[in-house]
């Protein structure tokens, strides 16, 4: 139960008084025993948290909107900045102090709390990555595979498709069992509804959290949003339950931390960002990974931290710093969006470091082969253009390559079982799917047919083998099977 000024200055018999404001930093004398990242209360019924203790003086960031007057009198409550943890949050849209924003929903606050800053598990406490993470996104499963455990840094102009492909990725991810933390750092309310209202139109309302600040909100609230996402992520992580934390996005939470650091009269560097924003953002990414657990063997936190970039400047301060952090990035690229391609992966220039490790072979071979074929297209496409007479291998090569970025073109929410990613792609390179008129019936056939437990069976029975040769070898022999659910 949270104290009153009243009740903590009694309990710790300390108080400071305020000298001077640069809202929403407050600077006090006093407090001879107060520690960082302690809450601190005034006699107005404000909050604030300490980040800073200079000789003979606190600064303090404030929670709410009205600013504090010079004089007013602050206390400790010995207590550092947590927010409270557990399974109750599930299906919750919450503040980063773990207030629910939903007045019409029922909310048990958990009693276990948590801090907000933990320190990261050392490299002992950790397991090397070896499970694949499936998005249901055929261009990233295929050519920017990901593993769980991975910081994946999803980057982009605005209104290129950045959110629409982690509301994918959660969609799939959940239907694994996996708890999805979205961070909504600074967004319109709207935009905080829209992302309500996907979740309760695909049912995953019930395995998804929320923690949201709009842009209404105080800086120092909208700061502490991406660590409290964290936090929460570290509770189910102890619990033995893989969760994923998409932090949308850290672009706009570097810019509030700036505001937060020049009012606090800090020292600007590049930009004027502050000198320890690169340890602020490590500091937090770090904290994900895959982890050693003494009863499930390994649990992992998979972070997808967004940055939205101008004009495609992958150059810019922040998103090269956040680069350095994370182990690959996916370049969401506006050109290409315009083009009409969803999602708007621009694959020569998106990256992953680690997620390769987690194929199998069969995947392996599959996207070592895409991968130099879709190469070859963009050069044949290129050299097409000069109208010069093409050889039948050159028309049908770009006869392929369009199937295939037609089958890569995937419309938002929708999901792709990775046992049907690969049969569909060795069927297009092997000519049985030789337009893209049969493609959409196969592919529609297919994911259709996927809910039936015996053919869900057949496909993944399809796909276990080690070796893709093999692989086209069944396809070729089981062809008739495969086109007729183009018919269905």
């Amino acid at each position: 139960m949270d104290l009153t000024y009243n009740e903590s200055l009694k309990k710790t018999k300390e108080y400071g008084v305020v000298y001077s404001v640069s809202h929403p930093i407050v600077f006090i004398e006093g407090l001879p025993k107060v520690k960082l990242g302690e809450i601190i209360l005034f006699e107005s019924g404000q909050k604030g948290e300490v980040f800073a203790i200079a000789k003979g003086r606190v600064e303090a960031r404030l929670f709410s909107h009205e600013p504090i007057r010079v004089g007013t009198k602050v206390t400790r409550t010995n207590t550092l900045i947590s927010i409270p943890v557990g399974k109750e949050l599930l299906g919750q849209t919450i503040n980063p102090l773990g207030e629910s924003l939903d007045a019409a929903k029922k909310f048990k606050t958990p009693q276990e709390r948590r801090g907000l800053e933990s320190k990261p598990i050392d490299i002992s406490g950790r397991h090397r990555l070896a499970t694949p993470m499936v998005t249901g996104v055929t261009l990233v499963d295929m050519m920017i595979p990901l593993g769980r455990g991975q910081r994946e840094l999803i980057i982009g102009d605005r209104k290129t498709g950045k959110t629409s492909l982690l509301l994918t990725t959660i969609k799939q991810q959940t239907s694994e069992g996996v708890v999805a933390i979205y961070a909504a750092i600074a967004k319109r309310k709207s935009e905080i509804k829209r992302l309500q209202m996907f979740f309760e139109e695909e049912k995953i309302t019930d395995k998804v959290i929320i923690v949201a600040t709009s842009s209404y909100d105080s800086p120092s609230l909208i700061y502490q949003t991406p660590y409290s996402a964290m936090a929460i992520a570290e509770y189910f992580r102890d619990q033995g339950i893989h969760s994923i934390v998409v932090l949308d996005d850290l672009s706009t939470h570097a810019k509030f931390y700036r505001e937060l650091s020049l009012l606090a009269r800090r020292f600007p560097g590049r930009d004027s960002y502050p000198g320890d924003i690169f340890y602020t953002h490590s500091r937090l990414l770090e904290r994900s990974g895959n982890f050693n657990h003494p009863s499930v063997g390994e649990v992992s936190i998979t972070c997808l931290p967004v940055i939205e970039i101008v004009e495609g400047d992958l150059t810019g301060y922040v998103p090269t710093n956040v680069m350095g952090i994370t182990d690959g990035h996916i370049y969401l690229d506006s050109n290409i969006y315009y083009q009409g391609m969803r999602p708007a992966v621009n694959i020569p220039l998106s990256v992953t470091r680690v997620g390769r490790q987690t194929l199998d072979k069969l995947s392996r071979e599959i996207n070592k082969d895409l991968t130099q074929f879709l190469t070859r297209y963009e050069k044949l496409k290129n050299l097409s253009h000069f109208g010069q007479e093409l050889t039948s291998d050159v028309k049908n090569a770009l006869r392929l390559g369009e199937i295939i970025y037609k089958f890569f073109n995937q419309p938002y929410q929708e999901t792709i079982p990775k046992a049907l990613q690969m049969l569909i792609l060795v069927m297009i390179m092997q000519n049985v799917i030789m337009d893209k008129q049969t493609l959409q019936q196969i592919k529609q056939g297919m994911l259709e047919a996927y809910t039936n437990e015996d053919n869900k069976k057949y496909f993944l029975e399809l796909t276990s083998v080690k070796d893709l040769k093999y692989l086209k070898q069944k396809i070729e022999d089981d062809k008739q099977r495969l086109l007729a659910f183009a018919q269905k």
